[in-house]
């Protein structure tokens, strides 16, 4: 299923807003994070993502970059019909495009695709073409950071799929803890899964699968900006390539939640 349609902005005053989400945050954080030494990831991600439909309903986004459909299907399991948010960038691979078509078809979730309010042609006529290559932080901002700020106003959490062995800077992601950036709260349930876990539950699920992932590209973002990565090279490394970035902007070095930091 596909729409445009996101949840209206909320009456509630913006300061009880925030107490509001940073309460069920810390509420998500204490309740999972002693558990994960206990729970397969794979039963770990369901609790998360049962307490999450709970407890935000319809208020629930979930966003995707289709390079798999595991988290889409994992969410859609407790929380069926939940959005996921696809950045359409205007730069993606043939393939992530088709995959985002198969995950809509297959998967019981509303896709919406959040657009930059430039098109790659304004853009380039603004601020000169390939300002991915001049400028990446400046073309992530226009064309994912912000988009994805204006499209998340409404909803009270949103899911990601952010692992913590894709990298440094994503090593100490916490299941469950409250988006400074973006004002709300933002749960992680496959922080502790491998990239062969992931693949697993797609095989065992049927679940469509970007072929990139098997063609040398571990993480796959917008086709001008991501290389494949050679054997035992980081997973991000081919993102960004020759920049000293490996994040977009939109998951920025997390810091353990203290209740994980005791364990």
């Amino acid at each position: 299923m596909t729409t445009t349609l996101t949840p209206g902005p909320t009456t509630e005053a913006p300061e009880d807003r925030e107490r509001r989400l940073r309460a069920l945050a810390e509420e998500g954080a204490r309740r999972f994070a002693p558990l994960e030494a206990d729970l397969t990831p794979a039963t770990l991600a369901d609790a998360v993502s049962a307490w999450a439909a709970e407890t935000f309903g319809a208020r629930l986004a979930v966003a995707c970059s289709m390079a798999d459909a595991v988290l889409p299907h994992v969410v859609s399991e407790r929380a069926p019909g939940v959005d996921v948010l696809f950045l359409e960038t205007g730069y993606h691979f043939a393939e992530t495009i088709d995959t985002r078509h198969r995950v809509a078809d297959a998967l019981d979730v509303t896709v919406i695709d959040v657009q930059a309010p430039r098109s790659v042609a304004q853009q380039d006529a603004e601020f000169g073409p390939r300002l991915h290559d001049l400028d990446p932080g400046a073309c992530c901002a226009m064309r994912k950071v912000e988009p994805l700020r204006e499209a998340l106003t409404g909803y009270d959490a949103w899911v990601t799929g952010v692992r913590r062995e894709e990298g440094p800077t994503r090593a100490d992601t916490p299941l469950v803890t409250y988006d400074e950036a973006f004002g709300l709260v933002k749960i992680n349930p496959l922080v502790t899964w491998s990239f062969d876990d992931l693949l697993a539950h797609s095989e065992r699920n049927l679940l469509p699968v970007n072929p990139l992932l098997s063609q040398g590209y571990p993480s796959i973002g917008c086709a001008p900006c991501t290389r494949r990565v050679a054997p035992g090279e980081d997973p991000r490394a081919g993102r960004w390539a020759g920049f000293a970035k490996t994040e977009c902007g939109l998951h920025p070095a997390a810091t353990a939640h203290p209740l994980e930091e005791t364990r």
